[in-house]
């Protein structure tokens, strides 16, 4: 796999503890103050000792300055389409341009058939991503004018529904998901691939990045437009994330913890060995 020359980003994967939320909100703040590009928050819907994920990150936008801000993932079947495109786009207003939106097909099915939503199967889950991703790029398009949109849909639909508000920057599409047929849609249609390394190791992240970049050519676009991405579940050597740069495209690091000293060595050593070693090994 290439060196796809993205700039690098890194960024936290915070815990939305319902006990300690003025704590998450510091360790934001934290990330902010440092350096880090990115914070996220976990979304789970149906955990109860979980804050809600979009009402967290409305109040780290409220209370940082220059970090975007995204939820890692949102719960596709909990968070229906028109709702997430509407409110990333009026977040991404509030805060000046600095929302994205992580996007996840759902997982966890017993927790989510609980609150009442119907369990899908690998193929529903795929073709109902797919169709979630056509109604909220419909819904941000309004430079087409503020005419209505049609999208027909076995799951989900507008039909005649009026785009807006319009955002104040593209936001982009980050998709969390496994498997080859969610591998060959985000090659299709999303902004970039986020794999959790306890998921997808290192060793096995070439096969779903060459799945990504054959289906983005077959559709007709550049495999580079694909961001890819990674949660870390913990602190790792620079030199390893420069390698996972160099050879396996990888541009953004997501750092999983509620630790502020853990965070602090993330942004302020971390972070800028790995952006020397890359920008090192990219001028020669």
């Amino acid at each position: 796999m290439p060196d796809y020359g993205h700039d690098l980003l890194f960024g936290a994967v915070l815990t939305p503890d319902a006990e300690q939320p003025h704590a998450v909100i510091e360790l934001a703040r934290l990330a902010d103050r440092a350096g880090l590009d990115l914070v996220s928050v976990a979304d789970h819907p149906y955990r109860p000792d979980f804050l809600d994920a979009w009402t967290m990150l409305s109040v780290i936008a409220a209370r940082t300055e220059r970090v975007r801000v995204f939820p890692n993932v949102a719960n596709l079947p909990l968070r229906p389409p028109v709702g997430l495109a509407r409110a990333a786009a009026s977040l991404d207003v509030l805060s000046g341009g600095r929302v994205e939106l992580g996007l996840g097909a759902g997982g966890y099915w017993d927790a989510i058939v609980s609150e009442g939503q119907p369990r899908r199967t690998p193929g529903e889950a795929v073709e109902a991503l797919d169709e979630a991703i056509t109604v909220i790029r419909a819904l941000w398009s309004t430079d087409a004018g503020s005419g209505s949109r049609e999208v027909g849909g076995k799951h989900y639909r507008l039909d005649g529904a009026r785009p807006g508000p319009a955002a104040v920057h593209p936001i982009r599409i980050w998709v969390g998901a496994l498997g080859p047929r969610m591998l060959r849609l985000i090659g299709r249609s999303a902004d970039g691939w986020l794999p959790s390394a306890t998921r997808v190791p290192p060793a096995e992240l070439a096969l779903g990045q060459r799945i990504v970049d054959e289906a983005a050519t077959a559709a007709g676009r550049d495999p580079r437009s694909v961001r890819r991405l990674y949660n870390l579940p913990g602190l790792a050597p620079a030199e390893q994330l420069a390698e996972l740069t160099l050879t396996q495209g990888v541009s953004a690091y997501l750092l999983a913890s509620d630790d502020p000293s853990t965070l602090e060595r993330f942004a302020h050593e971390v972070a800028p060995a790995v952006r020397g070693l890359v920008a090192k090994e990219r001028a020669s």
